[in-house]
């Protein structure tokens, strides 16, 4: 198959219409979604993009794979979704970006072009077209082509889109370089198309501007009591507050709703694309994003905290082989961390022992896997929000992050500095109202360190040395001639 994964940064699971969102029309979402499997509860394990990408490409939580900022490298011994592509044979092509920081210690010296920016390449990929959000050097010099000339000044060309026709978008632009990539291919080809809207700044192409009125455009969730972390947040930094003013927000959130019908209108362009190129039936696509928008919610503005809504996110996929379901509505909950073992299935490869996520492989056949997750996690670090970076490591940046459960009646909420937090999403799902009951609030913090210890790194954890010989012995390989303690022999079995 062809394998084509679409990551659109900052997409809420929400502004989808086959969602049931009140004003936001998605109609190649939708269609996708209603020739595949769409997840309901499907969720983003970290934010903002360096960490939520970091658990999407390696299948690994924040707590394992300690990519706590942008910026924070990423850990060159880990695997991840293009080095496991090729080893199924493709040559995995990126369009747009990663937003992965280069591991220091595989570098060629300080002066390596590679410690300069965070928005480095995903080991493994062929930059075919990469367009880092800070420098999209070849839109910006596609834009000076056609008069409007920007400089390297990334910011000011995206704020201007509503000023301009949407064919010179950057999402148009990038589209076109994945479909004119598309039609050259002969064989089998991996893509990851990662487009960058709907993230700010909220700005909307062309006629997509225009496409929602403000007026009527949903009220957000009023903040309720919460964390001093997040009253400290909108203190001080303004732009992560929700607009005083309603009108602002509106205007905000209008245009918010404009980039996901643009992208929208994009991916129906690939779709067809693939159609008309007789690729349809023989594409995997799978799409969503690495983290959400609080868009107003609680009073906040991108993506940070524990609200779901920085966090739960859209999850479409489509598998073309005659056994997977179609127009089918899981309501299992489904992570990110699942996607790498579920390319992996779909390419033939076993799932690295890494992955802290587990194939959807039996989602994507109609089939309800025994023993599946009954909740959904997110962590969240701020130590660099609140601070500059220490030169040397210092414990009390270990008590600057948190981790949540989400199961279908509750949220409870772990700060490492030992403080908790636990709503009641039965009585009240806009998590305003505390879990009171002494013994609920217990059960869901024992099954918060029992998901923790369940996911500890497990590189090395499931191989055995015995006799020069690594991994578990065959069945009948019979009793050691070495004198061992019985805790050990129960082991070898």
């Amino acid at each position: 198959m062809n394998i084509l994964l679409v990551t659109l940064d900052q997409f809420r699971a929400d502004c989808l219409s086959c969602a049931g969102h009140p004003l936001v029309k998605t109609p190649h979402l939708d269609a996708l979604a209603a020739d595949g499997l769409r997840l309901a509860r499907h969720y983003s394990q970290a934010a903002p993009c360096g960490p939520g990408r970091a658990s999407l490409y390696t299948g690994l939580y924040q707590m394992n794979h300690r990519v706590v900022a942008n910026g924070t490298p990423l850990d060159a011994r880990f695997d991840n979704v293009a080095l496991a592509a090729r080893r199924a044979g493709y040559a995995p092509a990126l369009f747009g970006y990663t937003d992965q920081a280069f591991d220091p210690r595989a570098a060629d010296g300080p002066g390596d072009p590679r410690l300069v920016s965070y928005e480095e390449v995903l080991p493994g990929f062929d930059p075919v077209c990469h367009l880092p959000s800070g420098a999209p050097a070849p839109w910006l010099k596609f834009l000076k082509g056609q008069d409007f000339d920007f400089g390297d000044d990334a910011v000011a060309a995206l704020r201007s889109e509503p000023e301009r026709e949407e064919d010179l978008s950057m999402a148009s632009f990038l589209t076109d370089r994945f479909l004119g990539w598309m039609r050259r291919q002969v064989r089998p080809w991996f893509a990851h198309l990662s487009h960058l809207r709907p993230h700010p700044p909220y700005a909307a192409a062309g006629r997509f501007a225009d496409m929602y009125d403000p007026a009527d455009v949903p009220a957000p969730i009023a903040a309720g009591d919460q964390h001093p972390l997040l009253t400290a947040v909108r203190q001080l930094f303004p732009r992560l507050a929700a607009p005083a003013d309603p009108a602002v927000m509106r205007q905000l959130a209008a245009q918010y709703f404009g980039m996901v019908s643009e992208v929208d209108y994009q991916l129906g362009r690939v779709w067809a694309a693939l159609r008309a190129a007789g690729q349809w039936d023989d594409t995997m696509i799978v799409v969503t994003a690495d983290h959400g928008e609080q868009l107003s919610d609680h009073g906040l503005m991108q993506k940070l905290g524990y609200f779901e809504q920085s966090y739960h996110v859209l999850g479409i996929i489509r598998d073309p082989r005659p056994t997977a379901v179609r127009g089918a509505v899981s309501q299992a909950f489904t992570e990110n961390v699942d996607l790498l073992p579920t390319l992996c299935d779909a390419m033939g490869l076993p799932i690295p022992a890494q992955c802290d996520g587990a194939s959807l492989a039996p989602l994507l056949r109609g089939e309800t896997p025994a023993g599946w997750r009954e909740a959904a996690h997110w962590e969240y670090d701020w130590r660099f929000l609140l601070g500059s970076p220490a030169a040397a490591w210092d414990p009390a940046q270990e008590r600057q992050s948190l981790a949540v459960r989400r199961d279908a009646v509750s949220a409870y909420v772990q700060l490492a500095d030992g403080q908790a937090l636990a709503f009641d999403l039965a009585a009240d799902p806009t998590w305003r109202t505390a879990l009171t009951d002494p013994a609920a609030v217990l059960t869901k913090a024992q099954a918060m360190l029992a998901w923790r210890a369940q996911h500890l790194d497990r590189t090395l954890s499931g191989a055995l040395i015995d006799h020069g010989v690594t991994g578990r012995p065959p069945a009948d390989a019979g009793a050691s001639d070495v004198p061992v303690e019985p805790s050990d022999a129960t082991i070898n079995k």
